[in-house]
């Protein structure tokens, strides 16, 4: 039986960590836009990988469970890559919180009814959700295990809480590290693990799109004070997703890996300008 790789969202990051976990293996490429999963599988599939692809709205129940059905017909699922999402530069609030809090939370629960054992998950967060506040602790616990359906419904995200693509960016990313946490715990149920990179500015078409947005010069001024003093690449991520993928990662599961070059740790303790990004 072969072992399927699931990429959800294969853009710079997704294709740079499936080309690290991939080899060998059968990779589904599945994307909003069809002409995107298109694209990465010639790309993925001229540099000798076996793919094949498919069309996904992750905010739709029955669009993920289809996705989940065409990959166990493929296979064994022994990863799952989910790098899909909207940036703040990209979509109102309630969108946000649609595709990269509720999408994200229901691409794990259905993924995590069939993971196999000895397989693995990496969720592509954000530097954005370290940024928010401390919210209270019954906040949390809602992010990590509410049921799904009720995600959206929760007080603290309604359109009078959150007024702004931003403050709703940070909130889905901060709950992606909440989700996967109690993911975890399941997924180690069936002998997986699943972990969540929360990277910073790394430059990839999203990233452009931000910093040509409204926020650009503030995402110019974090990257010229960060400790790095420059962007990140999609291969520098994809070199921590194998990490977390793969055998050397046998012991980390739950966890949220924080790669910005140290701008979140300016933002809080250096002279980072007070851009909230």
């Amino acid at each position: 039986m072969s072992s399927v790789i699931v990429v959800v969202g294969p853009g710079l990051i997704g294709q740079a960590i499936a080309r690290r976990v991939g080899v060998n293996k059968h990779v589904l490429l599945a994307d909003l836009r069809q002409g995107n999963a298109d694209a990465a599988a010639e790309t993925l599939g001229n540099a000798g990988y076996d793919v094949s692809v498919a069309a996904v709205d992750i905010s739709d129940r029955q669009a993920v469970h289809a996705l989940v059905e065409q990959a166990t017909g493929l296979g064994e699922v022994t990863g799952l890559i989910h790098a899909a999402g909207v940036s703040p530069s990209q979509a109102p609030p309630d969108a946000v919180l649609r595709v990269d809090l509720y999408g994200t939370a229901l691409v794990l629960e259905e993924f995590g009814e069939v993971v196999a054992s000895g397989g693995s998950g990496v969720v592509i967060s954000s530097k954005s959700g370290h940024r928010l506040p401390a919210l209270t602790q019954e906040q949390n616990e809602a992010l990590a295990a509410a049921p799904v359906a009720e995600l959206l419904t929760l007080p603290f995200l309604q359109p009078d809480q959150v007024q702004d693509s931003l403050h709703a960016y940070q909130l889905a990313k901060r709950g992606n590290s909440l989700r996967v946490m109690a993911e975890a715990v399941r997924w180690g149920r069936r002998g997986a693990r699943l972990n969540t990179i929360s990277p910073g500015i790394v430059i990839t078409p999203l990233a452009k799109d931000e910093l040509n947005g409204p926020r650009g010069e503030g995402y110019r001024r974090m990257i010229q004070s960060s400790p790095v003093g420059r962007a990140g690449t999609p291969d520098e991520v994809g070199a921590v997703g194998a990490l977390l993928m793969g055998p050397d990662g046998g012991f980390i599961t739950g966890s949220d890996i924080l790669m910005d070059g140290g701008v979140t740790a300016a933002y809080w303790y250096g002279e980072v300008p007070e851009v909230r990004s």
